[in-house]
């Protein structure tokens, strides 16, 4: 008990601790899936309340920002891994790009920690304020420069477990706002009775997330007619992407898979990843090339073919880039255009490059190595393939966003094509799954998943993977499905943000409460004095 005290009067102890409480908030997170480091949010909690007196915003504010710096650190830390597939030009960066990145998005926790700590009550309810401040920031960080809400705290529980269940009735981040107020309420049960009232309901949220999850669970999901599905994973790594004598060979591994002799009845979809060939659609379709013919030797007369890629518009001169997935049919000989859908939500400084013109004046472009940057595609949008069959594609980094698609409930299934082979085999793409299946839940519709390296998988309505439904990192095959079942329209389709705006309101109301009734108390007793 006397080395805590000592350490705690140590100047660096609650620099320390905060950093420690976002690596333990991090580690949470699927797919280490250390539940107890929620309580890193209790941990920050306290230290926010005990933050240097005389500077207590500024104090605030820096331990939320070496929590966030923690938090961030550890879960992208595989973004490294991208500077690596060309060590040679872009190595150099990958320190500098890992670092400015954590220390950048660890910005809206320090906001967030200088928010609750302006606004906090004396009162054990402020472990609502505390949530309504990350909730609002966590909001911020997934909608400005388009938004990276990566490991959002609501998405803590791993995907189709039963907590993960709510983000149907108040979406990913409705949900990051229970989580929070949950997690962070163990800070407060010494606050006399308010406390033990605040913790209490915080231990009957977790059994209310548990118990509705169970339920939701237990529901059956609505069949549609059968329809076969192929999902291609070649295993192409991406360096090998860059070299150009690869390319027969990785057009041959995806065909030969795509042919492969099946066990039962042919697929009628096949779906290849965002990026499975490297060259430009327009080029390596083009009528009467070898890469054309040898994808229609390969599927059968009827067949679909889903290829995530990029494309081109425009003159030679100034050509425009889109990442797109492009539906073809094979028929008689060929293969015809059923549908395009161009990807809307793009990566800032991977996809596009935020204030092109002044970074490019001043040279960071040229410094970076960026090349010329992708046209944003229109808001997502259905993508019918045929007059019975609405699906909803989403490319990569759009899987991460909540609500983003349009609510449509005739959308049988969700596609997403995603490059995760940039990542090699890192937590990153294991993450990406994870949140890529909350989009399942929120709009109770199963996903298909497909990338060149893993992780590939089937998807259920409620996120679950069954056992043998996908393929691992570093795995080639297929995987031979049909289109699971879907459920209703969930209250996240229905009414989106809603949820989290009443949460909002609710700890607006926590944070304000204890003011006013101080305030009408004070009042009181200068009428009682006069």
């Amino acid at each position: 008990m006397i080395g805590w005290t000592r350490f705690r009067e140590r100047a660096w102890s609650g620099p320390l601790l905060a950093l420690l409480a976002g690596l333990a908030a991090a580690l949470a997170h699927p797919p280490f899936g250390l539940l107890p480091g929620l309580l890193g949010y209790a941990t920050l909690l306290h230290l926010l309340d005990d933050a240097n007196p005389e500077r207590p915003l500024r104090s605030a504010f820096w331990r939320g920002w070496l929590a966030g710096l923690g938090y961030f650190g550890l879960g992208t830390w595989w973004v490294g891994e991208a500077f690596m597939v060309d060590a040679a030009s872009h190595g150099w960066m990958a320190p500098f790009a890992v670092s400015a990145m954590a220390a950048g998005l660890a910005l809206f926790w320090g906001l967030a920690a200088l928010l609750y700590r302006r606004l906090r009550p004396d009162s054990a309810w402020r472990v609502l304020t505390f949530a309504g401040a990350f909730a609002i920031l966590e909001w911020t960080r997934g909608h400005i420069l388009t938004g990276f809400p990566w490991n959002l705290p609501g998405e803590t529980w791993r995907a189709g477990s039963a907590p993960s269940q709510a983000a149907a009735l108040v979406g990913a981040y409705g949900l990051t706002w229970i989580t929070v107020a949950i997690a962070c309420a163990p800070a407060v049960w010494r606050d006399g009775r308010t406390g033990k009232i605040a913790l209490g309901a915080a231990a009957a949220g977790l059994v209310g997330l548990y118990g509705y999850g169970a339920v939701a669970l237990s529901r059956p999901l609505i069949q549609g007619p059968p329809v076969g599905v192929r999902i291609v994973q070649a295993d192409i790594k991406q360096d090998a992407k860059w070299d150009a004598a690869h390319f027969s060979r990785i057009v041959q591994a995806y065909v030969a898979l795509t042919a492969k002799p099946y066990a039962g009845k042919p697929a009628d979809i096949v779906i290849w990843p965002e990026g499975a060939l490297p060259a430009a659609i327009n080029d390596y379709l083009a009528p009467g090339t070898w890469v054309r013919q040898a994808i229609v030797d390969s599927l059968s007369p009827g067949q679909l073919l889903l290829i995530g890629g990029y494309r081109y518009e425009g003159s030679f001169e100034r050509p425009v880039y889109y990442n797109s997935l492009i539906a073809l049919r094979r028929t008689d000989s060929d293969l015809e255009l059923v549908g395009l859908y161009d990807k809307h939500r793009l990566v800032p400084f991977g996809e596009y490059l935020p204030a092109e013109r002044l970074l490019t004046a001043i040279g960071f472009k040229s410094l970076a190595h960026l090349s010329d940057s992708f046209t944003t595609g229109p808001r997502p949008a259905p993508l019918s393939l045929s007059p019975d069959l609405l699906v909803q594609p989403l490319i990569c980094y759009e899987s991460l966003f909540p609500g983003l698609a349009r609510r449509d409930s005739n959308v049988r299934v969700l596609i997403n094509v995603s490059n995760d082979a940039w990542f090699g085999v890192t937590s990153g793409p294991l993450q990406h799954l994870n949140l890529a299946s909350y989009r399942a839940i929120e709009s109770a519709r199963p996903m298909l998943r497909a990338t060149p390296t893993g992780v590939s998988a089937i998807i259920d309505a409620y996120g679950r993977i069954a056992p043998g439904a996908a393929l691992g990192l570093g795995k080639s095959g297929v995987l031979d499905t049909q289109i699971p079942g879907r459920g209703g329209v969930t209250p996240f389709d229905d009414f989106g943000d809603l949820a989290l705006l009443a949460f909002i309101l609710i700890s607006g109301v926590a944070s304000v409460r204890p003011q006013v009734r101080k305030t009408s108390s004070s009042i009181a007793r200068r009428g009682n004095l006069s």
